[in-house]
């Protein structure tokens, strides 16, 4: 497998993390969570020699999805969101465009997937976790074979997302954490939507001393 990870500026002037995901053999390549930059976006591509299957979105946010229309229109590309975040996808009340100073945007998913749909690149297999809290219709891509998880927002290290935005819910952000992601084999390597990558094993403790004791 091979993974870049391409930091791109939104129009909130802060980074997310783009992930370029392709199974060396078949060249088959996904895009996950294309946030801006296209031309940066697409100049990897054009390095790599990756032919674009999937544009992976974790949630609808804008900083997450704002490359997603004309990656598409440029490269081709199926896009993939869960079912309960598709609305967001061309609703500005959910993915907040107007917020973060975008103009509206006219997106629909060419997939809706929900919990457990497996992805495949290649030899290459992912498995859809449903992590609402952040969103409700937020997801993670865990890939068992290479023992890591794109995770978007729904954790970061040492952090979670926020649950104070549309959709959001905190009990549920938790619930997805606890139950969802850390769950998964310690060595699973975390990437989130923003900042540096972690381990689950890293995480663990917070999480767990975050709980409510018996007494």
């Amino acid at each position: 497998m091979i993974l870049k990870r391409i930091k791109v500026t939104t129009h909130l002037q802060e980074q997310t993390n783009c992930y370029i995901v392709m199974d060396e053999k078949t060249k088959e390549t996904m895009v996950i969570d294309p946030g801006g930059d296209c031309n940066a976006i697409l100049e990897m591509l054009e390095i790599l020699g990756g032919n674009l299957k999937y544009i992976y979105l974790t949630h609808c946010h804008g900083d997450h999805i704002g490359a997603a229309p004309e990656l598409k229109e440029k490269r081709g590309g199926k896009i993939l969101i869960h079912r309960e975040d598709a609305e967001g996808l061309y609703n500005p009340d959910i993915n907040l465009v107007g917020y973060i100073g975008m103009d509206e945007m006219a997106l629909e998913a060419d997939s809706r997937v929900q919990d457990n749909d497996l992805i495949h690149l290649g030899d290459l297999e992912f498995r859809v976790i449903h992590t609402p809290g952040h969103t409700k219709g937020g997801s993670s891509l865990y890939c068992a074979e290479e023992h890591l998880l794109f995770s978007g927002d729904t954790i970061f290290k040492g952090a979670w997302g926020r649950t104070d935005l549309p959709t959001s819910d905190f009990q549920a952000e938790m619930d997805s954490i606890t139950t969802r992601i850390l769950i998964l084999p310690e060595d699973t390597i975390i990437y989130p939507g923003h900042g540096r990558s972690t381990m689950v094993r890293e995480e663990q403790p917070l999480y767990f001393n975050l709980r409510p004791s018996d007494d």
